[in-house]
């Protein structure tokens, strides 16, 4: 029921302009979720969201951007990083998949549910095509 409601909150703040906990949990509460105010704070914690001033002047909850350090390896074996619908697609030298996906498995990027690699190729799915989008938003960021 945990990812399931937490899975529910980032498709809410995504979706919706969330001020406080109190508003998160009538939205939680009309889309059929329970939650006490001490389950949403773990779940902003766990989550990693924060508030930021939007276009209206409003501190809303958006999800905190994942800061990581890109290994060299992701440099050297990364051709192309594409979403079709809820996956990311990461093409890389032969042979360099498994290793590539080790690492990415590594970096703990909240939006990916679980990845596969063959020998030149993963791909990594994620919980919305929101996510694959900004996903490889960052891992192209990443590369630079």
């Amino acid at each position: 029921m945990k990812k399931q409601r937490q899975a529910k909150i980032i498709e809410l703040i995504e979706k919706n302009d969330i001020i406080n906990q109190e508003q998160l949990k009538t939205c939680l509460e009309s889309e059929g979720f329970t939650a006490t105010q001490a389950t949403l704070s773990r779940d902003i914690n766990e989550l990693k969201l924060k508030k930021e001033l939007n276009a209206s002047g409003l501190y809303i909850y958006v999800k905190r951007k994942t800061v990581v350090i890109c290994p060299p390896l992701f440099k050297d074996a990364i051709l192309d990083i594409r979403s079709a619908m809820n996956t990311v697609v990461i093409k890389c030298g032969t042979g360099m998949a498994q290793a590539v996906c080790a690492t990415l498995d590594k970096m703990n990027y909240p939006e990916i549910v679980g990845t596969i690699s063959g020998d030149d190729t993963i791909f990594a799915l994620t919980q919305s095509e929101p996510d694959a989008v900004s996903t490889v938003e960052e891992l192209r960021e990443l590369m630079r």
